[in-house]
């Protein structure tokens, strides 16, 4: 885990490792095949105790682009990282990339 920039959220925000994240990916999974309304609280559980953020009950969607790999690199000028390895500008700062 680690806490980055996230360009859809705006803020600052726990992003999970490859292994972390396969773990929330199965929760996530796991929610659709279940029809109670707390369906996706395991992942809420996991996600808030594996970071101590609280993510509310409505946005567990967030956790599934919260993944460290999914981003590309600290921008050059903000120090943010692009939305992902290819982004050409910085969705933050508006640096064009160096390729």
């Amino acid at each position: 885990m680690k806490l980055l920039w996230c360009w859809r959220c705006k803020m600052d925000v726990p992003m999970l490792d490859d292994v972390e994240f396969a773990r929330a990916k199965e929760l996530y999974s796991l929610g659709f095949k279940i029809t109670t309304p707390d369906r996706f609280k395991p992942l809420l559980d996991y996600h808030n105790n594996l970071t101590g953020f609280h993510i509310a009950d409505d946005e567990y969607n967030a956790i599934m682009h919260h993944q460290i790999s999914q981003y590309g690199p600290e921008c050059e000028n903000c120090g943010k990282p692009y939305r992902t390895s290819l982004a050409s500008f910085c969705a933050a700062c508006g640096n064009k990339r160096t390729m």
